[in-house]
């Protein structure tokens, strides 16, 4: 018997599948929580240089007339009102009274000290370490260590959970995911906090994907694209859980710790849950995997026949490698297509993630807003995606939350601070639009391309999609290189214009939705030219060994 006629018989998604899948997705949690809690550990709250006494220059607010007449003919002030962050009058002001006025045309010199404001944050790892000013890029490369650790683990936990299993890949991602997370909150330094955050993403993208494969192997075809869609809002209660945490801890370090230290839990799933028994399968061990699933088939109360398996229960024919894609012009372009989406829509999520805290507002309601709204466009992809097709809803995503971005320039630039919600309603739209988008093109582009190249082609969108995340930070950060206004949009403009490039060029893919897929290079040739629709859908992921690893490339 093939595999999944093994679990249409077990039951494609009943008691005992449902109590295996919801334990695997608690560690996404987790990775949600170790992600992006750099939003608050990292954040840059308003600074100004630290002028000398005899004032006690200690906080960001003047104390006091005299102290405020100090500061004002100290520190210069830029088009917006604010004081500069980084700049201060080469003036030696001694004593000040309220008569004391600003030379506007002295020199100014550079801070090597600063004060900063702590109505939000009482200590952030940028303000222990002074990373601002001159030093403010090394945020942006934190969070790209963290990025290039997810690329890293992504590849090497997935080798690794091949060759020693689900279970046991799933422990040592979850161990290093420990270390690394409780590690990073007692850095005493950038190369030390980088090092930690490396780690702790390699572990994250380990983690999630052994997870959910252990979780997905087991389930039957039909109900793969809901099970990979539900595991993301386990991903936003990890969210929401991060915004409460932070909003009543203010340290960097302790929130760090409060986050981390619960992962350690996430060590007693294993004594619950069995190996792969597709992977014991395809390694030969096909006793320990029968017991596995004569387990499950007495919980779901069903009974499986007396022989289970032959020498084709795991076959899935031949495969081939990606470049065969570039072997026609139509495949070259679809192929080139599906890539730049997945590039632009991690690019997009992560850095609009990212960028909740240079949107002006509360950071802690603007990151509460993102979370709903990402709820919102997982439940609107299980509702829409197989009434209205992976290529309308994948375009019209990503056209919407594109469109939202771009058009952030006109309350930025010509609407003054109390518009500013204006700014933050377009890029939640934006953040709407970006999530859905993520949840759609793995399903989309799994179905686009032909069997015998899916494994190796999902892959290298996998390898795109962490190149844009990649990239991500030092998009979200561009307001901290262009001051003023403009900087505080720029980043969305970026974000916006590549949403709406992306969402234009997949309007050349053809629709897969009721389609027969193609199975090899000269099916996917002709695909979308002459297609019949067919009686039912076939589904993309039929007799895949390595299914699991491409359901979850939504956040990895």
């Amino acid at each position: 018997m093939k595999f999944d006629e093994i679990i249409e018989i077990l039951g494609e998604f009943g008691p005992y599948q449902k109590r295996l899948y919801y334990l695997v997705c608690l560690p996404a949690i987790s990775c949600a929580m170790q992600m992006l809690v750099t939003v608050f550990t990292l954040s840059i709250p308003n600074h100004r240089c630290h002028l000398p006494d005899p004032y006690n220059d200690t906080s960001y607010q003047p104390r006091g007339l005299l102290h405020q007449i100090y500061v004002n003919n100290s520190i210069p002030r830029g088009t917006d009102g604010k004081w500069s962050s980084c700049k201060r009058y080469d003036v030696n002001l001694t004593r000040v009274t309220e008569l004391t006025v600003v030379d506007v045309n002295a020199s100014q010199i550079e801070c090597h000290k600063w004060v900063y404001d702590t109505s939000t944050f009482d200590d952030t790892f940028i303000t222990e370490q002074n990373m601002i000013c001159e030093d403010a890029l090394y945020r942006s490369h934190a969070n790209m260590i963290t990025m290039a650790g997810l690329l890293v683990g992504a590849f090497g936990f997935g080798i690794l959970s091949d060759v020693i299993g689900r279970k046991l890949g799933l422990l040592a991602s979850v161990s290093l995911h420990i270390v690394g997370a409780i590690a990073t909150s007692f850095s005493p330094n950038f190369t030390v906090f980088v090092i930690c955050r490396f780690f702790t993403g390699a572990s994250n993208a380990g983690t999630f994907m052994s997870a959910f494969v252990l979780g997905v192997e087991l389930v039957g075809q039909s109900k793969r694209t809901f099970a990979a869609i539900i595991i993301q809002q386990f991903w936003c209660i990890g969210l929401f859980i991060l915004t409460i945490l932070a909003f009543f801890i203010r340290d960097w370090s302790t929130l760090q710790l409060a986050i981390s230290v619960p992962s350690v839990l996430l060590l007693a799933i294993f004594w619950f849950l069995p190996e792969s028994a597709r992977w014991l399968i395809s390694r030969g061990k096909t006793e320990k995997a029968e017991k596995i699933l004569r387990k499950a088939a007495e919980v779901n109360k069903v009974e499986l026949p007396v022989k289970l398996f032959d020498k084709d229960t795991l076959h899935s024919g031949p495969e081939a490698k990606v470049s065969q894609m570039f072997t026609s012009p139509v495949l070259l372009a679809r192929t080139l297509i599906i890539f730049f989406n997945w590039m632009v829509v991690s690019m997009v999520y992560y850095g609009l993630g990212l960028n909740v805290g240079n949107l002006g507002g509360d950071i802690y309601i603007n990151f509460t807003a993102a979370n709903i709204v990402e709820v919102i466009s997982y439940i609107l992809c299980i509702l829409l995606l197989d009434r209205w097709g992976r290529k309308a809803l994948h375009c019209t995503s990503m056209l919407l939350g594109g469109i939202a971005c771009i058009l952030t320039i006109f309350p930025v630039l010509y609407l003054d601070k109390s518009y500013e919600w204006i700014t933050i309603t377009l890029s939640m739209i934006g953040k709407l639009g970006a999530s859905a988008a993520f949840a759609i093109i793995y399903i989309f582009s799994a179905e686009l391309f032909p069997t015998i190249t899916r494994n190796s082609a999902m892959g290298a969108s996998s390898f795109f999609a962490r190149i844009g995340g990649m990239l991500c930070p030092y998009i979200a950060d561009l307001g901290t290189i262009v001051q003023g206004d403009f900087g505080t949009a720029l980043p969305l403009l970026v974000f916006g214009g590549a949403s709406v490039a992306a969402g234009l060029l997949s309007l050349l893919l053809p629709e897969t939705l009721n389609q027969i897929l193609p199975e090899t290079i000269e099916d996917a040739k002709q695909f979308g030219k002459k297609n019949k629709k067919s009686k039912y859908h076939v589904n993309a992921n039929q007799e895949d060994e390595k299914q699991g690893k491409y359901e979850l490339q939504s956040k990895f």
